[in-house]
Order: structure tokens, then C-alpha cells, then sequence
């Protein structure tokens, strides 16, 4: 498998980052989605990468930039046909990695507090990330789970 910057998007990315996103309408109230819409996509400070098995879209994520040393992970997401397979696992060490090549100091994120959530929470806390209070816009909310990983701390 490789992974690809998506510059520009490719429509198989665009397509599952819409399932995504309609999903999390099914597992979250609507004030709380917090997954982005396709207007995002293309902003000037997200970048995507795409996680390929040939021509097979296997997974995406992306960075948003909140600041020179502050970054957000955004539309982590595993293709139905990959799930289980470690391709989660794979995006965030690449996310985690482009991170520190960015110079960021810290990375973070915001998930749902759904059981549904709990494999997505369980791969965060497995790779040292831990809770925090909302950061960059968002706001205490029962059904979100921020949470955040130290880089400088990491290695």
C-alpha cells in the first residue's frame, strides 16, 4: 500500500470522505458533527493523503493547520472493503510523522463519544494521544472527545 498526497483530490477520496460525512450524521446529532463537508476539501490549510492498494482506495486523513506548532487531524477514514486490515493505524503514523516534519509542536483531535467511536478513541489513545479540553473553535459538547498528543515528547 502507499500513501498519496491527494492534490488535487481524487474523486475516490471525495467519495468516501462524503460516506464519511453522512455517516457521522448517523451516529452524531447535527451540532456535533464536526466532520468536514465538501466545501472544506479543497481549503488552503488542509492537505490530504490518500492510502492505496493499487487502484483501491484503502484509506484518507488529512492535517488542518491551526498554527505554526498546532495541527488538527481531520477525516481519518478506512474504506469498508480495508476495515481491520491496519489501515487506520497506518494514516496516523503517516499524520503523526508529517506533524514533526511540519515543525508542530502538538497534534490534536476531535472524535465522537458514541460507543461507535470507541475502536477510533481506542487507535488515538493507543498511539499516545490523550484527552484535552476543546481546542481551536470547538466547544464542550457531551457527545465530542478532543483529545491531543505532545510531538516533542514522541520518539
Amino acid at each position: 500500500m502507499n500513501i498519496v498526497l491527494e492534490k488535487p483530490i481524487s474523486e475516490q477520496v471525495i467519495a468516501l470522505l462524503k460516506a464519511h460525512h453522512q455517516e457521522m450524521f448517523e451516529h452524531s446529532p447535527p451540532e456535533s458533527v464536526h466532520a468536514l463537508d465538501e466545501s472544506k476539501f479543497n481549503a488552503h490549510d488542509i492537505t490530504f493523503w490518500g492510502l492505496w492498494q493499487q487502484d483501491k482506495l484503502a484509506g484518507c486523513g488529512a492535517l488542518k493547520t491551526l498554527s505554526d506548532n498546532h495541527g488538527e487531524i481531520k477525516s481519518m477514514r478506512t474504506s469498508n472493503q480495508f476495515l481491520r486490515q491496519g489501515v487506520a493505524k497506518r494514516i496516523l503514523t503517516h499524520l503523526i510523522s508529517e506533524a514533526k516534519q511540519r515543525g508542530y509542536h502538538r497534534l490534536s483531535l476531535e472524535t465522537g463519544s458514541m460507543d461507535f467511536f470507541a475502536p477510533a478513541r481506542a487507535l488515538y489513545a493507543n498511539h499516545g494521544f490523550i484527552k484535552c479540553p476543546p481546542f481551536a473553535d470547538y466547544e464542550e459538547d457531551p457527545h465530542s472527545v478532543c483529545m491531543t498528543l505532545d510531538i516533542r515528547a514522541e520518539d
